[in-house]
């Protein structure tokens, strides 16, 4: 027996994506290039251009997640192969990684687990947090005061028009605050879904610790406009700025330890202070 889909669940399964291609393409933003050259091939060498490759640990986190989570110890997750998998199942990490799977069906949700298991980095690397994530779909929080996104909207500073296939410009209030980053570099646990998970928590303590002791610079001052590395938005791994973030003094001193006469063991006491400067925690995502 044919399970029916009510014409507004057609119209819906057939606005998303069915494809990681699909979805690539729903998402391109490579007419952003012909205009913002510098700031695209800034963005082009980010963790956000790889979101779901990221750094030489990431694969593996996800790896971990799907064989030793969802087809192991989340054993009320519904999930026995990937053919089982959903969108839902990948919300809690790509609601930060991809957050326009929202936008794709569970035939995309497969594809990119599939991707995962078989370290396929060419498939993972199609889809990333872009342009159009960051100037549309994140650009407003306050959606029952300032409304949903609009499509064909590039939101950034000012209102206007837009010469590219997005033909209108418009004000996000959060594009240049603090909370514009914290919606995924975030507070602490996941607890909207089901199986909560704690991941990144910098907006937590910058927004706790950092501003409550005097601290006035946002994530935007310190990521990308001191060195002027822009979109490149570098972090720890960037030695600039790890030398920005801590302070480390080191102290030794050497003696020689006598066992018996004539015996005497060269001995070193080092004490080494490290002193976070950074706007949050440290490490944290």
């Amino acid at each position: 027996m044919l399970a029916l889909l009510s014409l507004p669940d057609v119209a819906l399964a057939q606005q998303k994506a069915r494809t990681v291609d699909d979805l690539a393409k729903m998402y391109d933003v490579a007419s952003c290039k012909q205009c913002h050259a510098k700031v695209y091939e800034e963005w082009e060498k980010s963790t956000h251009a790889r979101s779901l490759i990221g750094t030489g640990r990431t694969i593996g986190g996800f790896q971990g997640m799907i064989r030793a989570g969802l087809m192991g110890a989340f054993t009320k997750s519904g999930v026995k192969d990937v053919g089982d998998v959903k969108v839902e199942h990948l919300a809690q990490c790509f609601k930060c990684h991809l957050p326009q799977i929202s936008d794709a069906t569970d035939e995309v949700a497969r594809e990119l687990v599939k991707a995962y298991l078989d370290a396929d980095r060419a498939t993972l690397g199609k889809v990333n947090v872009n342009c159009l994530v960051c100037h549309n779909t994140k650009a407003i929080l306050h959606k029952w005061q300032d409304g949903e996104p609009e499509k064909g909207v590039v939101y950034g500073s000012k209102d206007g028009p837009h010469p590219d296939k997005y033909p209108a410009m418009k004000n996000s209030v959060v594009m240049k605050e603090a909370a514009m980053c914290g919606q995924c570099h975030g507070t602490g646990p996941n607890f909207e879904f089901p199986q909560p998970s704690q991941c990144a928590t910098a907006y937590g303590s910058y927004l706790h610790a950092y501003i409550p002791a005097g601290g006035t610079e946002t994530c935007q001052d310190c990521h990308m406009k001191k060195d002027g590395k822009g979109h490149l938005m570098p972090a720890y791994r960037d030695p600039d700025m790890a030398k920005r973030a801590v302070d480390v003094d080191v102290e030794a001193r050497g003696y020689k330890f006598l066992l018996k006469a004539g015996d005497s063991i060269p001995t070193a006491v080092v004490t080494v202070k490290i002193t976070n400067k950074a706007g949050h925690r440290i490490p944290d995502g």
